[in-house]
């Protein structure tokens, strides 16, 4: 039985804001192959959940089919989950978000899950702008049906027993882009500070938050040459920029030249060193974050970071102008429609 806010020791400085330990987010062991990339997502999911203070009953896990679709299991215990069918999470989710907007969603998918079987509906679920988190561990193949290509696997890449792959990547993040998602992310699993930073930004996001996440499968395809595998990412990540995710408060302003160093005093009283970066790279320019995919896709470097982020696009429930109140929690009396209002309707139909 997991223990209350009231019966923890508040002095405990394992303890977060909303009294929990960071024991309380973790899940069942693992059941996937020692070393997948997977296994790090799930670690960071639980670190990020822990220090942003989320209480676990506020988070609903939803996941479709494939090794990544088992990840939820293995995090956020307390948490509600749904395992639904192959390619089909994105409409789930959905549902749950617009029953009950009190719930903050993740949802973990593959590269199969969303880039094959599931692309129709990833693609609808941008264009909708869900709110949710919406996690791809991408690894290039079919891990859970033995290795078999998946829809972002490499050109001209060869496995074992299944051939060479004549077939160019979908490259998710250019597809989110394209279809005007609000905040894009790439990461690696083997970045795992980055990941968390990511992942925070990503929770802290009104709309739909894609984060493509290189997620080497340490069974099929651990290839040097291919770039989900570990040693590639490693030896060819690119970081756009040092992610760190700051809680929204009053604003601190700094004013300091590109190339210097600086010293911040936070809202918790820790103390930040930045450095401004020479390269300028802006997160919100769209079309320059088309290009910098177009022209990195093929050219041998992974490119990590938040790729772009708009806040002002309108999350689903205020475009469907739903009441502040979940559903879920509204009464039958509330919910049905008058005997007359039903004839209004019936009547303009004729």
């Amino acid at each position: 039985m997991t223990a209350s806010i009231s019966e923890k020791d508040v002095s405990n400085k394992n303890v977060n804001k909303v009294g929990l330990e960071k024991a309380d987010y973790k899940g069942l062991p693992t059941t996937l192959c020692q070393g997948c990339g997977h296994n790090s997502i799930s670690s960071q999911i639980i670190a990020a959940c822990y220090e942003m203070s989320i209480k676990p009953e506020r988070i609903v896990k939803l996941s479709g089919i494939g090794c990544s679709s088992k990840s939820p299991t293995y995090f956020l215990n307390r948490s509600q989950g749904f395992n639904s069918l192959h390619g089909r999470m994105p409409s789930i989710a959905t549902g749950a978000v617009l029953a009950n907007r009190s719930v903050k969603a993740i949802g973990v998918s593959g590269d199969g899950d969303t880039a094959s079987i599931g692309i129709g509906q990833f693609i609808h679920m941008l264009r909708r702008n869900v709110p949710m988190v919406y996690i791809i561990e991408n690894n290039g193949v079919y891990g859970l049906t033995k290795g078999q290509f998946s829809a972002t696997a490499d050109k001209g890449q060869v496995l074992k027993k299944i051939g060479v792959n004549p077939f160019m990547p979908v490259d998710v993040c250019m597809e989110a882009l394209i279809a005007n998602c609000g905040f894009v992310a790439r990461s690696f699993a083997g970045d795992p500070k980055q990941v968390k930073e990511l992942l925070k930004a990503a929770l802290s996001f009104k709309g739909t938050a894609v984060v493509d996440i290189i997620s080497p499968c340490v069974t099929f395809n651990n290839r040097g040459e291919s770039t989900k595998s570990y040693t590639w990412g490693k030896a060819h990540e690119y970081p756009l920029h040092d992610v760190t995710w700051v809680p929204k408060r009053d604003e601190i302003q700094v004013d300091y030249k590109p190339g210097e160093v600086t010293e911040v005093d936070m809202h918790d009283g820790s103390t930040l060193v930045f450095k401004k970066l020479e390269q300028d790279y802006n997160p919100r320019d769209r079309m320059a974050a088309l290009q910098m995919l177009e022209e990195t896709c093929c050219g041998g470097v992974l490119v990590t970071g938040l790729i772009f982020i708009n806040e002002e696009q309108a999350p689903l429930p205020d475009i469907e102008e739903m009441v502040e109140t979940p559903l879920v929690h509204l009464t039958e009396e509330v919910l049905r429609p008058s005997k007359e209002s039903l004839e209004q309707v019936m009547e303009a139909f004729r």
